[in-house]
């Protein structure tokens, strides 16, 4: 664990400005908290910014970027300094790829925060089509080669004559986005180790059939805005869509949840992890940034004062955190433990 005193602060500038940074001295260099990635963390950090900037008006508001969690992550990794960000949002863990080309950088003194939890949604519009979905019936649906085959379903009912007999369209997330990592994780692989897959595959064959989607036209990859999947599925009632549980809890007016095993996706089950895409939701923050970047400290406060279950955060959809995690999360934002690579095996 590592707190930085004064003296440690004032050395940690001079390495900012060695590292790439604006020079503090010619009066160029950052005040504003920069916080990148995820698209499902994004309205939490703008909330908290919100907040933030109230209660701390002493501060310059935060710069808080929506790029996907892939995005926000390479960024966070690309050095110490002014000129990159001081904290990376995300809606999936580090990889252990992504930790090394951050060690490689210098980018050492990693603490990672776990805000609360969050689940992947497949959702439609009010009045639309509705199914009871699994992860095999997902993945089946829009794997590029599922099981190894040529993808062959047009409608929903080629995949199961119980399901309906309209077309296959499901709007989704980007390859670079944290929520198709965790669709990938949750949802295609659970779903593709549930089938029978050919003998004698490749690691590296395996992971393609059961992580890529079809190109064809049924899974249309929307960026990284869930709010454009939201007013996409508005408009078609038999499309579906996935993204957030906080953007099918924000837009419950507009649009239903889908259920996943005969789960319902909703704050209960996804607190409780009985819907199979309950997901943790992080922050990653820069230890060397604290002390140097104004108001770190209590902007990472005005996280802990927020992620309650009667915060402000509860109520635009995100799912607290178990007590116990809650308390180990709370601490580590003044205590800043080091992620290890061992810590992501």
């Amino acid at each position: 664990m590592k707190k930085f005193s004064l003296a440690v602060a004032a050395l940690a500038a001079t390495a900012l400005t060695a590292c790439g940074g604006q020079d503090s001295a010619s009066g160029d260099s950052r005040d504003a908290i920069h916080a990148v990635g995820s698209s499902t963390v994004f309205p939490f950090a703008t909330r908290i910014s919100e907040i933030f900037s109230r209660e701390n008006p002493q501060f310059p508001a935060a710069n808080i970027e929506s790029i996907g969690t892939g995005g926000g992550i390479a960024q966070f990794c690309g050095g110490i300094g002014f000129n990159t960000p001081d904290i990376a949002q995300a809606s999936r863990r580090m990889k252990p790829d992504e930790f090394a080309t951050c060690q490689a950088n210098g980018v050492e003194n990693i603490v990672e925060i776990q805000v609360g939890m969050d689940g992947i949604a497949l959702a439609s519009a009010q009045g639309g089509i509705t199914m009871d979905l699994t992860p095999e019936i997902v993945y089946r649906a829009i794997a590029a080669n599922p099981y190894g085959e040529e993808q062959t379903a047009e409608n929903w009912s080629d995949i199961d004559p119980s399901l309906p007999d309209l077309p296959i369209l499901v709007y989704g997330p980007p390859s670079t986005s944290g929520t198709r990592d965790a669709l990938t994780e949750l949802i295609l692989e659970v779903g593709c180790e549930a089938g029978p897959l050919p003998e004698g595959l490749s690691e590296e064959e395996e992971d393609r059939i059961c992580t890529e989607v079809r190109s064809d036209g049924k899974y249309v990859d929307q960026g990284e805005q869930d709010n454009l999947i939201v007013q996409k599925i508005e408009t078609n009632p038999n499309a579906v869509g996935i993204f957030g549980f906080s953007y099918l809890d924000a837009n419950a007016d507009r649009v239903q949840g889908l259920s996943m095993n005969g789960v319902a996706p909703t704050y209960e089950n996804i607190s409780n992890f009985s819907y199979p895409g309950a997901r943790p939701l992080f922050i990653y923050l820069k230890a060397d940034h604290i002390g140097v970047i104004p108001g770190l400290e209590e902007f990472l406060a005005t996280w802990v004062a927020n992620w309650g279950a009667d915060g402000p955060l509860a109520e635009i959809g995100l799912v607290p955190n178990r007590d116990d995690v809650m308390a180990a999360m709370t601490a580590a934002t003044t205590e800043f433990p080091t992620l290890t690579a061992e810590d992501l095996q």
